[in-house]
Parts: C-alpha cells; structure tokens; sequence
C-alpha cells in the first residue's frame, strides 16, 4: 500500500489551526468530510473518539495517529494535518505532536488498516522527512515530501 495512494492535495493541510487535543481531532475529521471521503461524520468521529479514550494515539518523535472503524465507508480513508507549534496529544515520550494521520477504516478489513499503520511508521520514523512535511508551506510540498520518502528495496 502506497501512502501516495491514499492522500492527496484535499486531505493534507499545512496549518492545522488546533490548539488541543480535542480540536485537532475536529479538525482533521472535517478535512475528511469536506474532501468526501466520508459521508456519517458522527459516526466516523464517534469511532475515533473511542478509540482514543482507550489509549492516546500520540506516539513518538512528534507523531499522532488518531485513528477509528466504522461502517459508514467502504475502505480505508485518511488525511494529514501538521501544526506549526505543536499539540499536547499525551504522545508515548511527552513530546508535542506536531504530524497528526487521522486514518479510519471498515471492520471487517484489518488487512489495508495494518498495512497503512505500519507505512506510515516506515515513513516517519525517518527525521529527514518528518523535517521536510513539517517544513511544508503548501499541500503540494507536502505530498512532494512524502513521495520523496526512500522506498523499501532502493
């Protein structure tokens, strides 16, 4: 599964506007309603929000990864959002997360779920590249970023 494939220019922003926890995931909940890739946005952030009371999703080196299932899609959606100053998301190691991945899936399809989670973890473990997506000014830079990310095998 290539990242690529599922982000574009329309679920990627640059200057999430948050200020915690809460509204980042408002935020990027709407950036997936307003790209259409969801149609129940209760239901889809209900999901999340359950999700997330369990355990925060804040991982490490900057990096949250709210994520949910529903039945309201079809196949797996997300979007990215970046904030400037960073967000208190209780992350593993206390950090601000500054790259938010909102990813939801259907659930009865593990598989796709798995594999975007463990690319984005390829992906950001990287700091050359977490630099280059927090430094984007635009969308296009943004994704430009990711594409750039050294593949597996090269």
């Amino acid at each position: 599964m290539k990242l690529s494939n599922i982000l574009n220019e329309s679920l990627v922003s640059t200057d999430l506007k948050a200020k915690n926890k809460s509204e980042v995931l408002e935020e990027l909940m709407d950036i997936l309603v307003d790209a259409g890739a969801i149609k129940d946005r209760d239901s889809a952030f209900t999901s999340v929000l359950e999700r997330e009371q369990k355990i925060s999703t804040g991982m490490r080196y900057g990096i949250a990864i709210p994520h949910g299932k529903t039945e309201s899609i079809e196949h797996l959606v997300a979007c990215l959002g970046i904030s400037k100053n960073g967000i208190d998301f209780e992350s593993m190691d206390g950090e601000l997360s500054r790259i938010f991945i909102m990813t939801l899936s259907p659930p009865d399809k593990i598989g796709p779920h798995l594999q975007f989670l463990a690319e984005i973890s390829q992906l950001f473990k990287d700091e050359k590249t977490r630099k280059l997506v927090i430094a984007a000014a635009n969308s296009e830079e943004l994704m430009d970023a990711i594409a750039a990310y050294p593949k597996p095998g090269l």
